[in-house]
């Protein structure tokens, strides 16, 4: 029989890695400056993978505007196969709606050029998130290439991968990797012979009727010229093979699918490859900077701009330069830190960027809403779908402090005088504006000019206007012209008082004036102690430093040992001093409530004979059962794990944790092999919970079950110094050059929060708690909107996605759970549609939704 053998050239390009974007851009420039006409001129060497990712093609087109057109010559002809993706991500480390995001900026770029290729090419990621079945055939793909991951359950080199709502690709694997045929040699018994040896290597995975997948490339490897004229001598010299050069778009909706073996889930094993789980731990600088950035564009700046501005005013542009910047970020090189500095510094400078531009566009749609209700004050605003009540922040005019509030800062009203020469009215201004608290500003400017020039300065609470600007400025060319002459400025302090609150039951996607009303549960206290709320009771351990809740003690247990893996992995080291028992212990009282109790817990270590000191706030709100937790370390050393442990209420079997759209479940163990000793350490999106307890985090987002299922332990730190190791105890394999990172060490202070409940709880909703709070705005009594109203009703599903596109309000929703939801959208109606925004069928007011099923909605009408 003769087995066909599919030649699909290519080459993986890492964006940045072990080298900066513009090093590696460089050598992607000579590449395609080579490969480009060479297609043209020899039709024998049919086809050239760029990679599926369009970003390949608008970095060389940035430096190669004149090429444009040859390109699409090339893609348009199938002779160039681009995207669909535009960076190829990790999936575990970014947020689902990320994930959409990649693909339809993929997409959307590839249409410029004839079309992306319909596969959901996924040779290189660290392992694959359960929904991406179901998010590949909602955009339209009925096929996947993958790599690492694959369990040993899967017995040959194709399989049905299957996603928790029953969404099925066919799955082409590639046992040894997307470089299994590069370097093609330039003899065609010499191609002949290596084909035969991969055969042999494959052996039984290899069905007898299949076809072979050569993927002739590897990371940055040019294009080997010799290629078509090779494979057409092979084929003259021998008949157990037939040889051709081909595309994924040609060869796999031939490929065999009979008989083909079926997995449903993530795939997360090490059984054959490397998955190098420690990407979920190291530069946690970069997981928090991911987490603050997503959360700023998925659940404020796109929400809240579509609900509060005109769609005129839908500032996509601006959202789509925020999106560019943390999808090019998705890149696993690069979200996973595993890199060289100073390409983490260029990630981090990215995620910033983007959270500017979303928590700026929040700002801007907070005070649209402001200026749209018919109350003045406070108005407290809800980002989230769900009704919530919750501590808001307050700065109100006077000092009389009302039951319940909890005073923050305040101040009396005050009087200063100042006698200044002209020259020096601007430095008193100066100095006021610096000065002037949060929620404060200089409201009004009133000048007496005479003989002298007399002005009089009033603060209080607010926003300047434009009349007080002005003023200033008219202040500043008088006080100019008497530049030597006495000038009397008199400021007036208003008093004010910055305060929290608890506001009850503000509607989803909606708003509710502040009243002033008085607390409708239980206050908050904390003493020396402990603290409590009616709802759970904490107490601190003076000996350990750790907490209970309700009793469950041993909270929050800080260990430290050593770790002398690298940024892929951790590794422990061959002598290991482990320090989890501090020398001392501190707890003061920060905040005693109604509204929000504090206690500050200090614990010192000594670690290599030196003094470490842990700083950790406990904070417990009104009516609320999560424990926030915010812990901050000054890491003066390297090649350490730091890790909170928390033990469970029962012991535990398995844990649940928020994946992309999902929450899978895992095990005790977890699927090594001789390339990756296995280590039960896992990812988590915002939470993860296990026997009856749930923990959610701020890019903290490795977890482990430990002591048997007894106990949850939550990665802190992971400081390492080298990119790759060389002989590591669970990773015997290097993953990348030995180079050295500094950065990796983290050394310096380090913030991490995360939070803890007891008891059966909505971990979303936990999650949004935690680290989603109300939104505040003032009311300036200037449109129609009620003092209390939503935007938007959505119910009965979690909301991933709240945007404007075309003109349509779209949202995106899934279930999590087993059993069939309804989604109500409150008497809108509109049409179910797809990834790729194709219309799939109408509603009006609800749908049903499956189990663990993913929905985008258009919705009709304003």
């Amino acid at each position: 029989m003769v087995r066909a053998v599919a030649i699909v050239p290519h080459t993986h390009w890492d964006r940045e890695w072990y080298a900066p974007f513009q090093t590696f851009r460089l050598r992607l420039v000579d590449i395609l400056d080579d490969l480009l006409p060479r297609l043209e001129s020899d039709p024998s060497y049919a086809h050239f993978l760029l990679d599926g990712q369009l970003a390949v093609v608008d970095d060389y087109l940035e430096v190669r505007p004149d090429a444009e057109e040859r390109l699409r010559r090339l893609t348009t002809s199938g002779r160039v196969s681009i995207g669909p993706w535009y960076v190829l991500p990790d999936e575990f480390l970014v947020s689902g709606e990320t994930l959409v995001r990649n693909l339809e900026f993929g997409m959307a770029r590839a249409a410029a050029y004839g079309g992306g290729m319909p596969v959901g090419y996924l040779p290189d990621m660290f392992g694959h998130v359960a929904q991406m079945p179901q998010l590949l055939r909602q955009a339209g793909f009925e096929h996947a290439v993958v790599w690492r991951g694959v369990p040993s359950a899967v017995d040959r080199t194709a399989f049905w991968w299957t996603a928790p709502d029953g969404s099925t690709v066919r799955a082409e694997y590639l046992p040894v990797g997307y470089g299994n045929g590069a370097a093609v040699p330039d003899d065609a018994k010499q191609l002949v012979a290596r084909i035969r040896a991969h055969e042999a290597e494959l052996g039984p995975l290899l069905a007898p009727d299949s076809a072979l997948l050569w993927m002739n490339g590897t990371d940055h490897q040019a294009p080997q010229p010799w290629l078509g004229r090779v494979v057409a001598e092979a084929n003259d010299i021998q008949d157990d093979y037939r040889l051709t050069v081909a595309s994924l778009r040609e060869y796999l909706p031939a490929a065999p699918t009979d008989g083909l073996p079926t997995w449903t889930g993530e795939l997360r094993s090490g059984a054959r490859a490397n998955l190098l789980m420690g990407v979920a731990s190291n530069r946690v600088d970069v997981k928090q900077a991911a987490a603050r950035a997503e959360r700023s564009l998925e659940r404020r700046a796109e929400p809240l701009s579509a609900l509060f501005l005109p769609p005129a005013q839908w500032p996509g542009a601006l959202l789509n330069v925020a999106w560019m910047a943390v999808v090019r970020n998705a890149a696993h090189d690069s979200v996973c830190a595993c890199s060289a500095d100073v390409v983490v510094d260029a990630v981090l400078h990215r995620y910033a960027e983007a959270t500017q531009i979303g928590d700026g566009l929040a700002r801007r749609a907070l005070d649209a809403l402001g200026q749209s209700i018919a109350v003045d004050g406070a108005v407290i605003v809800n980002p989230a779908a769900r009704t919530r009540s919750g501590a808001a922040e307050l700065t109100l005019a006077g000092d009389d402090l009302l039951p319940d509030e909890q005073l923050l800062e305040g101040r009396a009203a005050s009087v200063e005088r100042h006698t200044v020469l002209g020259t020096e009215v601007s430095l008193v201004t100066a100095r006021l504006a610096a000065a002037v608290p949060t929620g404060t500003a200089v409201l009004a400017c009133e000048i007496t000019e005479n003989d002298s020039l007399d002005v009089v300065l009033r603060t209080g609470v607010g926003a300047p206007s434009a009349t007080t600007a002005s003023a200033l400025c008219d202040l500043y060319a008088r006080a100019g012209a008497r530049r030597d002459e006495q000038v009397q400025v008199t400021i007036q302090h208003e008093a004010f008082r910055r305060v929290l609150v608890r506001a009850e039951a503000v509607p989803g996607f909606g708003w509710r004036a502040w009243d002033a009303s008085t607390l409708e549960v239980e206050p908050a206290w904390a003493d020396e102690r402990g603290m409590g709320n009616g709802v759970v009771h904490v107490t601190v351990d003076p000996a350990t430093g750790t907490f209970s809740i309700d009793g469950l003690a041993g909270l929050d247990r800080l260990v430290d040992s050593g770790d002398a893996g690298d940024t892929y992995n951790y590794s422990p080291p061959a002598r290991d001093v482990i320090v989890d028992t501090p020398v001392e212990v501190a707890v003061t009282v920060v905040e005693k409530g109604p509204v929000r109790a504090v206690l500050r817990v200090t614990r010192r270590f000594i670690r290599t004979d030196e003094h470490i000191d842990v700083v950790t706030d406990l904070t417990l709100n009104a009516g609320e059962r999560l424990v926030r937790v915010t812990t901050a370390v000054e890491n003066r050393g390297g090649d350490h794990r730091l890790r909170a442990v928390f033990p469970l209420p029962e012991q535990a079997t398995t844990s649940q944790a928020e994946s992309a759209f999902a929450i899978v479940e895992r095990g005790l163990g977890v699927e090594g092999g001789p390339h990756e000793l296995p280590l039960p350490t896992f990812p988590s999106r915002r939470f993860v919970r296990a026997g009856g307890l749930t923990l959610v985090h701020e890019g903290l987002l490795e977890y482990e079950l430990v002591d048997s299922g007894r106990a949850l332990a939550l990665t802190l730190l992971r400081c390492v110094g080298v990119l790759s190791g060389t002989h590591l105890a669970l990773r015997p394999m290097p993953a990348g050059p030995p180079l050295e990172v500094a950065g990796a060490q983290m050394i310096g202070r380090q913030v991490l929060r995360y939070g803890v409940a007891v008891g059966d709880c909505d971990p979303y909703a936990l999650a949004d708690d935690a680290f989603l709070p109300l939104e505040v705005t003032s009311g300036e009594n200037r449109g129609d909107r009620v003092p209390r109203g939503t935007a938007l009703a959505v119910s009965g599903a979690e909301v991933s996605a709240l945007r404007h596109v075309d003109g349509a309000l779209h949202v995106r929703v899934f279930n999590p759970t087993d059993t069939e939801a309804t989604v109500e959208f409150d008497a809108r109606h509109g049409w179910l549609v797809d990834l790729c925004g194709r219309p799939v069928e109408p509603f009006d007011g609800s749908f049903s939704l499956a189990p663990w099923r993913i929905a985008t909605v258009r919705l009709a009408g304003p």
